[in-house]
């Protein structure tokens, strides 16, 4: 893994086995999202629960959950959502476990010539405290390093 820079940024992207209306029904689903990138043989998150009032349908919406890493909450917000382009942006509300700030956006494209397919997106930026403990920090980047797979592994999963 490269070193670990005080904002790192990430991006990722796969082609899907269903149509963007589909993916875009499940993705824009944080509980959802949530259970396909930590099913229960990784384990990685617990008490994942909307928060606040927050719910699917809500913009903004708050979430929780605990990361069974080091047991730090972690409290993110929905902070926009576009219906029509299927584009969906969340963030940290809080720091945890060394990273001071977390924006990410992820979006479902459709494929002109293969319309049962969805192009899927997933851009973050983390800003890690200067006194992070740099190995939860790089347990948690390689963990985000393969949730998109996560992803493209459920909608396989599905069309078979």
């Amino acid at each position: 893994m490269p070193k670990i820079q005080r904002k790192h940024t990430m991006y990722h992207s796969t082609i899907l086995d269903a149509d963007p209306d589909t993916v875009w029904a499940t993705v824009r689903d944080a509980m959802q999202i949530l259970e396909i990138v930590s099913p229960g043989d990784l384990d990685i998150h617990t008490d994942v629960s909307w928060v606040e009032g927050g719910s699917v349908d809500t913009v903004p919406a708050r979430y929780d959950f605990r990361l069974t890493l080091n047991g730090g909450l972690v409290q993110q917000e929905i902070a926009a959502r576009d219906e029509i382009n299927k584009t969906q942006s969340y963030r940290a509300v809080a720091p945890t476990s060394g990273v001071q700030s977390y924006q990410a956006t992820i979006r479902v494209r459709p494929i002109t010539n293969d319309p049962a397919r969805s192009f899927f997106e997933w851009d973050r930026v983390l800003e890690i405290a200067d006194d992070a403990d740099l190995n939860v920090v790089e347990a948690i980047i390689d963990v985000m390093e393969k949730q998109t797979d996560a992803v493209r592994d459920h909608f396989a999963a599905a069309a078979k």
